[in-house]
């Protein structure tokens, strides 16, 4: 039977079909944990994610998109947070699993997509997506933002963490399309990432995330951007 566009999602999928297929790339990405990523070395948490703890914050549900090994999970469930961390590979989802078991503590892992993940509408206090975003194609943001809104409480905040120029090409949305890839992840400006968000939130904070060199058990890329947000009222 011939595919038809009757609906949104129905242009959705058309439009994922232009990119590759997101499941079997990562699953083969998480296969290899001995590779030179700084994720895969460091089992500590994002930096500007210890300092907004550091700093009064303090959330008792949190939902992490794309939660890879479980770093970020890990650390969040040690200050005493219930946390559903989603990732699409389950090769991710059973590193996360043994890292947790390893220290510890209760994480409730979904190998899901986020499109995919049945949730209570606003529940979380604190949504966290550290390398999701940047990897999303453009015509899933909406959705995206549609499912932040309405999955956090009404004074809940979101935070991201995702490439710079610095961190990948500054791929235009037409392009992706044109050129049928993400290539390895979009390069986001100052300028177009705070477009994107600041019609829905309240920019808190927006920043270069911090260089961290080892021995800190922590990971601090500056080719990365970290945002702090709050929905609009």
């Amino acid at each position: 039977m011939e595919k038809a566009i009757l609906n949104y999602d129905d242009l959705l999928e058309m439009l994922d079909d232009f990119l590759r297929e997101p499941k079997p790339f990562w699953e083969n990405f998480y296969e290899d944990r001995t590779k030179e990523i700084p994720f895969f070395k460091i089992n500590g948490p994002d930096e500007n994610l210890v300092e907004y703890f550091n700093h009064g914050f303090a959330p008792k549900r949190v939902l992490e998109l794309g939660c890879g090994p479980g770093r970020n999970a890990i650390y969040m469930a040690k200050k005493g947070c219930k946390v559903d961390a989603l990732d699409i590979a389950e090769n991710a989802i059973a590193w996360g699993k043994e890292r947790a078991d390893e220290e510890e503590v209760a994480i409730n892992f979904h190998c899901k997509s986020l499109f995919d993940f049945e949730y209570e509408q606003h529940s979380y206090d604190f949504i966290y997506d550290c390398g999701l975003f940047h990897h999303l194609a453009p015509h899933r943001r909406l959705t995206y933002i549609e499912i932040i809104k309405r999955a956090l409480k009404k004074d809940g905040h979101f935070a991201i963490v995702c490439f710079n120029t610095d961190g990948a090409l500054a791929t235009s949305d037409w392009d992706v399309y044109k050129e049928r890839s993400l290539n390895r992840g979009i390069g986001y400006t100052e300028k177009r990432l705070k477009e994107i968000f600041e019609q829905d939130f309240t920019i808190k904070e927006f920043r270069r995330m911090k260089k961290i060199s080892p021995p800190d058990n922590m990971l601090g890329e500056d080719f990365l951007w970290t945002s702090l947000m709050q929905i609009k009222k």
